[in-house]
């Protein structure tokens, strides 16, 4: 269907070694964009890479970390040449570790405000000039349910993601002249390398969608707010996390019943 075809555009893709921002990669590849991705972990890149030029698809990569200012504006660059022009940035890259607020020291903080937020801050001011080069394009920025929640133990990574959402709001107004869509997809549930239990053993499903995720669910809806079929769509969040959010502290029982 055209309105999901991205044949001819070029999209920035961070964290993209391995789980959604992979997923993202390759789904806006068989789309027909060309893409460029970043990460620290140069191995996952390439495995991405190679799956997507074994289908067919270009795939341009940076090893670099986002937080690195000045390699995030020379891989932005390289990118948009090497792609002839750059039409979507997915701002992925991002994480956080368990701990109460009052034990995290200030590196710690600043090292998650800096991944969470001030890394797609950077990379969206390097891209949008290419955007409008392009005559518009999409920003996507990947959030989490923790940013229209509380997060006990997760402060500061929940703080910066509700910060890139309003962000986004913000944006989708300051650019809308420009023909830039900004939206965010906030995912909750979706299996991630690394944290995920034992697939062996895996935990019960508990989302009031009795369906087991997966990080495509993620760059499904990435997709279409990449795509034509979005056109009329920005400043808003989709929610990828199969009725979590809407059911609060409510979950799901195994008979279909709920309790909080």
């Amino acid at each position: 269907m055209e309105a999901f075809r991205l044949d001819g555009r070029g999209a920035l893709v961070t964290g993209a070694a391995q789980g959604i921002g992979a997923a993202v990669a390759e789904v806006l590849a068989a789309a027909g964009a060309a893409v460029a991705l970043c990460d620290r972990d140069a191995a996952g890149l390439d495995a991405v890479a190679g799956r997507i030029a074994a289908a067919g698809g270009q795939a341009h990569c940076g090893v670099l970390d986002v937080r690195d200012t000045d390699a995030a504006s020379t891989f932005v660059g390289e990118a948009a040449a090497e792609l002839r022009g750059v039409h979507v940035l997915v701002n992925n890259a991002g994480g956080g570790f368990l701990a109460p607020f009052l034990d995290v020291r200030p590196k710690g903080e600043a090292a998650l405000i800096a991944e969470n937020f001030t890394s797609a801050t950077h990379l969206i001011r390097a891209t949008v000039p290419h955007l409008r080069g392009a005559g518009g394009g999409s920003i996507v920025n990947i959030t989490s349910i923790e940013a229209h929640r509380a997060a006990p133990g997760f402060a500061t990574y929940a703080a910066m993601k509700a910060a890139l959402a309003n962000l986004t709001a913000s944006l989708a107004l300051e650019l809308a002249a420009d023909g830039i869509r900004v939206n965010c997809v906030a995912p909750d549930m979706i299996p991630t390398p690394g944290i995920e239990p034992d697939p062996a053993h895996p935990l019960p499903v508990s989302t009031p969608l009795a369906v087991r995720a997966d990080p495509v669910d993620v760059a499904h809806a990435v997709l279409f707010l990449a795509a034509p079929a979005s056109r009329f769509v920005t400043g808003t969040t989709i929610h990828v996390d199969g009725g979590n959010l809407a059911a609060g502290g409510w979950r799901r029982q195994p008979d279909g019943t709920y309790a909080t």
